[in-house]
């Protein structure tokens, strides 16, 4: 199962979010005839990817940042592109264009930098940009813990869509990161779990300053874990009424 849509409309346009999924796609594309070169895509990775054996020699750490806007494959860039789609918009309504784009920058060093730690002499190459995502999920989790997500359920040659709450869909999606982290070697191969830990975590105190600027737990009293009335998204938050529980 994954996650298709919230229901959550944002009040802006957010420009960052569909430059950042613009940019991801373009790199993506400018590399993707190296997958028919297996020699001369380990050196462009090499060159781009994060490399924790390197950063550790002191050499790399261009790669702290360069490496979140590569992917390994089709399904790996549209996975995140569509995580960045269905949360971006609305951390971004919440922080601003410029802010935000820092925030998701920051929390992708800090996904790197927590998978530099977990396995600082590894000479795997990781591309992605899933640790800064996940700071935006870790946020997201923060500020609209009751917003209503669609998951795709697929079961053999039946599917379903079904709304459930943010808080689950994160709570699960952590979850199975902290397993996933605990049952591989952060050195090996595959998916890079506590860089999707250290973004997710670094994602939502991150964003503690602006939950406290909306209120804190009053901002969760008003709204009931809800996103907030687009008619009252931007008031001051000591005039916003409190918002009945959506069923």
């Amino acid at each position: 199962m994954f996650p298709i849509r919230d229901h959550n409309p944002s009040g802006r346009t957010p420009y960052v979010t569909y430059g950042l999924i613009v940019a991801n796609i373009v790199i993506f594309i400018s590399y993707w005839s190296l997958f028919q070169q297996p020699r001369a895509l380990s050196a462009f990775f090499y060159d781009w990817a994060l490399i924790p054996a390197l950063v550790s020699q002191g050499d790399g750490l261009t790669g702290m940042v360069t490496s979140m806007f590569l992917h390994g494959g089709l399904a790996h860039l549209a996975g995140n592109m569509l995580f960045l789609f269905i949360f971006g918009d609305n951390i971004e309504d919440e922080m601003g264009h410029g802010p935000f784009l820092g925030f998701y920058l920051a929390c992708g060093v800090i996904a790197a930098l927590a998978h530099y730690l977990a396995a600082p002499f590894s000479p795997v190459p990781t591309v992605g940009a899933s640790g800064a995502i996940a700071g935006v999920m870790g946020g997201y989790l923060l500020l609209f813990p009751r917003a209503r997500v669609d998951i795709l359920v697929i079961l053999i040659i039946f599917f379903k869509i079904l709304p459930i709450p943010a808080w689950i869909v994160l709570a699960v999606w952590f979850a199975l990161q902290v397993f996933g982290g605990l049952g591989s070697t952060a050195d090996g191969g595959g998916v890079a779990y506590w860089a999707h830990l250290g973004g997710f975590v670094a994602g939502m105190a991150l964003t503690v300053p602006v939950w406290l600027r909306r209120g804190g737990p009053a901002f969760w009293n008003r709204t009931r874990g809800h996103p907030p009335h687009p008619a009252i998204r931007y008031r001051d938050t000591t005039s916003i009424p409190k918002i009945g529980r959506r069923r």
